[in-house]
């Protein structure tokens, strides 16, 4: 990004490279000032606001322009005088101080528009330019925020007479900081598109970050078509940018579009960011375009298999259907999944977790089920039930990982650092807790999301023996005196269950009441159904063979009023099994 100011789409772009303001007057007089009191004095004439009828009866126009310039002065006046002063020095403004409440409550009315942009700050490392040089990346943003803070409450001060009693500290600066590196790496022929997007190096985050992507459901699957979809791709380079993420052990490069930026950011707590040196001249295995303008209005989420170069590229076009962060995971991990399956290894879509009771016994766990079976919810009740069972418990994948065959034991590797549930089956008082680095979507919604990081990279990729495969049933009831957790006699019964994907649909995706998807896994094995059932013969044949307990832990999240003592339940007959495992 050159410019050095960009506000689209509710989201701003502040570029301290290309210029940083460390004083009252250079932030009154910069351009991105100016942009957002004209934004907000668009959107007051449109609903035609109180605060709007006031400023036009009291300047006399109802040219946003003017308004905008006469504005400008007078805020540079208030960092210095009080309200008689001013009017001494300019009479034209006597009118708009004449009712000193009405010129508050549009500084309040300001103020609370500028904190309900999304702001981003970004620093572009190997540019010097004008701008940001001598203070340092984690200061930089603090310092914007307290200057904006000091300029309200001088305005404040200074048209009052006096100071406010309570201060509320508020962050107003970025909701989040990034670093950004121009690196090289090896373009194949048909990625020219990519060239110079500027790759992510470093991400500050203010926390809670709460944001409100238009869409809160994903629909529909990924699909597969036979060209790159990059060759008819024009990317305007200023508006796009890189994350370079370690997916598992693959290397994926997420570009995203400008529009789609706290999608972007939210990957830092679920994926891990890779270092400039993992991949500088390096071909990642993932390319994945999220949110390209390719003219085309209907949503297109298509996957392309770069045989030539291999690289499995993943294409989702800009729209306002796409506006949640499941089109961003989701088809990165389909992506993964996909070079997963050509490897001849397993994805498994669920979570994976190893318990150590207070007694010392332990056990590697899965948990394998589509979205809302109670995976995450499963993981949710073991956390609240560990003060009284658990020693400890490392989340090995949250939602999507791969089970590898060796020396005829099942390996389960994971692919994220974080996990993306829904607010309204967590612990209520966990989600508290978690608040101070947590990233919320849309928590006043149903289908309120959750980002948090919950285990350590080299844990995700270092590789557990499995000790129980279970499958999450969430719609069959428990009865009284029957067992939450059942196994299966066979691989032919277990397969049956596991390939048939059951669930009751609880609202995460479009789909309503008992459907079935292949092997629960709509991301890379749905599409690659004939590889994949030559896949899971082996797997469960070796599970059978060797030492995994495979059967189904009913965790009834579908049943109205079981959501947190399905889970619950079936957890703490769970840690039974595994006193008794070994």
């Amino acid at each position: 990004m050159r410019k050095e100011f960009s506000l689209s789409n509710d989201k701003v772009l502040i570029n301290f490279t290309a210029k940083y303001c460390s004083t009252f007057e250079e932030l009154v007089e910069s351009d991105g000032f100016r942009r957002v009191i004209e934004n907000y004095l668009l959107k007051s004439q449109k609903k035609l606001t109180l605060s709007f009828r006031y400023l036009r009866d009291s300047l006399k126009t109802d040219d946003v322009h003017e308004i905008s310039n006469a504005l400008t002065r007078v805020f540079k006046y208030c960092t210095v005088m009080n309200v008689q002063e001013i009017i001494e020095a300019n009479p034209n403004f006597e009118e708009l101080f004449s009712d000193k409440d009405k010129f508050i409550a549009f500084i309040e009315d300001l103020y609370l528009f500028w904190r309900r942009l999304e702001r981003y700050t970004l620093v572009h490392s190997n540019k010097l330019q004008e701008g940001l040089s001598a203070v340092s990346f984690t200061q930089a943003n603090s310092s914007l925020s307290n200057l904006i803070l000091k300029l309200y409450r001088k305005i404040e001060k200074n048209v009052l007479g006096y100071k406010p009693s309570v201060f509320r500290q508020i962050p107003v600066g970025g909701n989040a900081s990034i670093i950004l590196n121009k690196v090289l790496w090896p373009l194949p022929k048909g990625y020219e598109a990519l060239e110079d997007i500027e790759f992510i190096d470093s991400i500050l985050l203010e926390t809670p970050f709460i944001t409100y992507p238009k869409k809160n459901t994903r629909s529909g699957m990924f699909s597969e078509i036979s060209k790159n979809p990059l060759n008819y791709t024009n990317l305007n380079k200023d508006h796009w940018f890189c994350y370079p993420a370690k997916v598992g052990e693959l290397l994926a490069f997420i570009y995203f579009h400008r529009d789609f930026m706290q999608h972007g950011i939210t990957l830092c707590n679920l994926f891990e960011l890779a270092r400039l040196e993992e991949y500088r001249g390096k071909k990642p295995d993932l390319v994945y375009v999220f949110g390209a303008k390719d003219g085309e209005g209907d949503k297109k989420t298509v996957f392309y298999d770069d045989k030539d170069n291999d690289i499995m590229v993943g294409y989702v076009n800009h729209s306002e259907e796409i506006d949640y962060f499941g089109y961003m995971k989701k088809m990165t991990l389909t992506l993964h999944n996909l070079v997963m399956i050509k490897r001849g290894y397993l994805p498994i879509h669920g979570a994976m977790v190893n318990i150590v009771l207070k007694d010392g016994k332990n056990a590697n766990v899965v948990i394998m089920g589509d979205s809302g079976a109670g995976k995450s919810e499963s993981l949710e009740a073991f956390r609240t039930l560990s003060e009284d069972y658990i020693s400890d418990m490392t989340v090995i994948f949250d939602d999507m990982g791969t089970f590898k065959e060796k020396d005829g034991k099942i390996i389960g590797y994971g692919t994220e650092i974080g996990a993306f549930v829904r607010l309204d089956d967590l612990d209520q008082g966990y989600a508290f807790k978690e608040i101070d680095r947590s990233i919320f979507m849309n928590p006043d919604k149903i289908n309120a999301r959750l980002v948090m990081p919950v285990a350590p990279y080299k844990e995700v990729v270092r590789g557990y023996e499995v000790d129980l495969f279970l499958y999450a049933n969430n719609y069959t009831d428990v009865a009284e005196g029957e067992n939450s957790i059942e196994y299966f006699k066979n691989p032919e019964d277990a397969i049956k269950v596991f390939k048939s994907g059951a669930r009751m649909a609880k609202g995460t995706t479009s789909e309503k009441g008992l459907v079935e998807s292949y092997f629960a896994n709509p991301f890379g094995p749905a599409q690659k159904q004939n590889e994949t059932d030559v896949l899971i013969e082996r797997y469960f044949n070796a599970m059978f063979n060797g030492t995994v307990k495979v059967g189904q832990i009913k965790t009834c999240l579908a049943l109205e009023g079981q959501e947190k003592e399905g889970p619950r339940k079936a957890a703490i007959e769970l840690f039974d099994i595994i006193r008794n495992i070994k």
